[in-house]
């Protein structure tokens, strides 16, 4: 294993020394392990929280800023954050307006934030949930119960986290946020395994002329492993999957996110989004909004998930909203 660390136990506290020197609009409790805006929290306004396990830079902790989170619980790599960790976010961010949990549908997660849930509410914070379940390459899989929450999570924090600017309340903000889950689906290719600091070696073995189709972010096995395929057929499989479980019709609008696992380079995603966005324009859908590059990974995995998001205008003008995170940022 070749890393830039210090020792595996470390990695996520100095990985968050070094988030805390690089953005000092970010406060950063290293005892708590939580993430949160520097001016939280702000009187009336709705607290956005997610979190999860590390590994999957930037999503939570780089999403946190203006119009979008509030709060990011980290958990060590590839482990849930804890209750009372998900509790002191909350208490750090909460207005008055209460909160709304941004939750990926991984068993852990689940059972952690619910937790959370319960606990905060005993301190007097309002809590609403959002569970993100936009992986449609299997219907159960190793640590979850339903599909997997994946690449639709940075949609959710991204749109709902404008409302909440906007100043909603928090069942309007978790209702949006639903709202853009039940609209998405993703799915994801991998070509390698992952290498955790603590396990120090490939979470799996995927021959050389392989890949595993409809991975999950932790390596989870997908629905099946086949012969490595030029980019074109596993872009044209990839937007199958997605569209056969959430069809866009000809003539609507979808958010398109062509996203790396942690060691594709950028020249592979532009190639694959070429051939997504050829494949939907033929299928007469309008790429109203797209992203290309690292947003939700799986440490240094290569490969790449899809998502798509049919989108309706209001989605797209909070799409547009400003955000300012270290990131996502436009329109600041």
């Amino acid at each position: 294993m070749k890393k830039f660390i210090n020792h595996p136990d470390a990695v996520v506290r100095e990985a968050l020394v070094g988030l805390a020197a690089a953005h000092p609009d970010l406060r950063v409790d290293l005892e708590q392990q939580i993430v949160v805006r520097a001016e939280a929290p702000r009187a009336g306004k709705v607290g956005l929280i997610s979190g999860g396990g590390s590994g999957h830079e930037p999503m939570h902790a780089g999403f946190v800023g203006l119009g979008m989170l509030d709060a990011a619980c980290p958990g060590e790599v590839f482990t849930s954050p804890v209750p009372d960790q998900i509790v002191a976010a909350a208490k750090a961010v909460d207005g008055g307006a209460g909160v709304v949990h941004i939750v990926k549908n991984y068993t852990g997660d689940v059972m952690n934030f619910q937790m959370a849930a319960e606990l905060s509410g005993d301190e007097g914070i309002e809590v609403h949930s959002v569970l993100v379940d936009d992986d449609v390459a299997v219907e159960d899989s190793t640590w979850t119960a339903g599909r997997r929450g994946t690449g639709a999570t940075m949609l959710v924090e991204k749109i709902a986290g404008a409302l909440a600017e906007e100043g909603a309340d928090a069942a309007a903000v978790a209702a949006l946020g639903t709202r853009v889950n039940e609209a998405s689906a993703s799915f994801a290719i991998a070509l390698t395994a992952c290498t955790t600091p603590a396990a120090g070696r490939p979470g799996f073995e995927l021959p050389e002329d392989e890949m595993e189709v409809g991975v999950g972010i932790h390596g989870e096995p997908g629905r099946r492993r086949e012969q490595l395929r030029p980019a074109r057929e596993i872009a044209t499989m990839t937007l199958e999957a997605i569209l056969a479980a959430k069809p866009v019709a000809t003539g609507e609008d979808a958010i398109v996110v062509v996203n790396g696992l942690g060691a594709t380079p950028l020249i592979e995603l532009y190639l694959l989004y070429g051939e997504v966005a050829g494949l939907l324009e033929s299928a007469g859908v309008r790429i109203a909004r797209n992203l290309v590059g690292n947003y939700v990974t799986s440490l240094d995995m290569a490969g790449m998930s899809l998502t798509v998001c049919r989108a309706d205008p209001e989605l797209l003008r909070l799409w547009d909203a400003p955000v300012r995170t270290p990131a996502l940022r436009w329109g600041v």
